[in-house]
């Protein structure tokens, strides 16, 4: 019992039920409109065939008097299934017919019968049954009335057997829609409660645990759907926020070391020039600490999507352009040289300043790890149009980066120089990702010359959708 309360507590549950009351309202209402047009269409033929019948005998008696009308209407009554002939004085009494008796006051009335009256027919055992009928009552010149009437025995057979029927299927299908409610609403919550079930176990702190998706493709699967790309959103920010705490106590915790050493430099040391130049590290120092910390923070917002109303249509082609106009001077003093492809007259619908920071992480990515490097040689841009989408790929030929390490340079903090020798906060890339995921693209990774014994090089492609 408790199962069906918890059973018809159910969204899907009550709708089915109300839909059977529904459903069932209509049907009742169906089989009384249609035996009450059943009993019309009867109650009108039989009037039509009543009205023949007086229209003979009327013409009978016109035609032969008295006497016709007697054998008329003797020979129509013994016929087979024969309707009701009453001859019968101006008092009423009855005095010929194939009808024992009538209802009191039926007689006395003239024209159709206004409600369908008692009557009983002669038998071979004397009186029979009592029967209902309609009859038409036509008054003769000479006072003598006569009763024509039909018996209403086969159209109530009729009617009760319409009536039968319809609610014999009325109850099959009323029967057969509360099963099928009962098995869908069963089958909801069966479904429900697996939904639950993962749920427990996600609010337990199981963040891998996604809803079930029958493969049906109904309300519940969207839904389920919709609630695993959110788990896989907060999962994968959850996992962030984890490799950020570790990743912040182990790469912040040095510089601030150096800081506190240089300080303690500064006051120890009684050379005034010696003491600027450790001011002057510090101050390098805490500079490097607020470029993380302005990283992350930009991080963040474009990951919560705080600067998504920004968005507008921005030419893609002068961007690039203009950065690498700012950078060649920086390429030319590591000894690369900038080189551009792009075509021109590409536009994008984005946030101005984020994509520009993007582009800027990805150049200076290239110099920074191309520098010095044998063969080095250049730092390419390329903007091209495709059929579905639009690519921006920032390409060198440094030390590039192993198949197996580029999901985990796309993480903060990750960076493949252990040694820290090179500047950098290994938040470049992460950067660029979140700035991507904002403009519903995507970034790509892969080998500027796959065919190079070394060196070969990293090319960075973003790939923008079509507007």
């Amino acid at each position: 019992m408790n199962r069906f309360w918890v059973l018809f507590k159910s969204t899907a549950v009550r709708l089915s039920a109300l839909y059977i009351l529904l459903f069932a309202i209509c049907a009742a209402t169906l089989v009384f409109y249609v035996t009450a047009m059943s009993e019309r269409l009867l109650t009108s033929q039989i009037r039509e065939a009543v009205q023949q019948e007086v229209d003979q005998v009327q013409r009978a008696y016109d035609n032969g008097g008295m006497n016709l009308l007697l054998r008329t209407m003797e020979r129509r009554a013994r016929q087979p299934g024969a309707n009701l002939y009453i001859i019968a004085g101006p008092s009423g009494d009855i005095l010929a017919g194939n009808v024992a008796s009538v209802q009191p006051g039926v007689l006395d009335e003239q024209g159709w019968t206004s409600l369908p009256f008692r009557y009983q027919r002669y038998s071979e055992g004397g009186q029979g049954k009592p029967h209902m009928a309609v009859a038409n009552i036509n008054v003769l010149d000479n006072g003598l009335r006569i009763l024509i009437g039909r018996d209403l025995g086969e159209p109530e057979a009729f009617r009760a057997l319409v009536r039968q029927a319809l609610m014999v299927a009325l109850a099959i299908m009323g029967l057969g829609a509360v099963i099928i409610w009962f098995g869908i609403g069963r089958n909801a919550l069966k479904r429900i409660d697996r939904m639950s079930a993962a749920s427990k176990k996600i609010m337990a702190g199981d963040l891998s645990q996604r809803l079930p998706v029958g493969g049906s493709g109904d309300e519940f699967d969207r839904l389920s759907v919709s609630l695993n790309t959110m788990l896989g959103r907060i999962e994968k920010l959850n996992e962030g926020l984890r490799q950020v705490s570790d990743n912040i106590a182990h790469d912040l915790k040095t510089p601030l070391t150096r800081l506190r050493n240089k300080a303690a430099d500064a006051i120890d040391t009684p050379d005034a020039d010696t003491r600027r130049v450790a001011l002057e590290g510090i101050i390098s120092e805490s500079d490097q600490l607020i470029r993380t910390f302005n990283a992350l923070l930009m991080i963040s917002r474009v990951e919560a999507g705080s600067v998504a109303a920004e968005m507008s249509t921005i030419d893609l082609s002068a961007i690039v352009a203009d950065s690498a106009e700012l950078y060649e001077p920086v390429a030319d003093e590591a000894g690369l040289a900038m080189t551009t492809d792009i075509e021109p007259g590409i536009e994008v619908q984005g946030n101005r300043e984020l994509i520009g920071q993007a582009i800027f992480n990805l150049i200076d990515n290239a110099v920074k790890y191309s520098a010095g490097v044998e063969a080095g040689g250049e730092v390419s841009l390329r903007l091209t149009r495709r059929p579905d989408a639009i690519c921006l790929q920032v390409a060198d030929h440094g030390p590039g980066i192993p198949a197996d390490k580029r999901e985990d340079v796309l993480k903060r903090f990750v960076r493949l120089d252990e040694s820290r020798s090179k500047p950098g906060t290994g938040l470049g890339l992460s950067l660029v990702e979140a700035v991507m995921e904002l403009h519903s693209g995507k970034l790509e990774l892969s080998d500027t010359d796959p065919d190079a014994a070394a060196n070969r090089g990293l090319a960075v492609t973003l790939v923008f959708p079509l507007k």
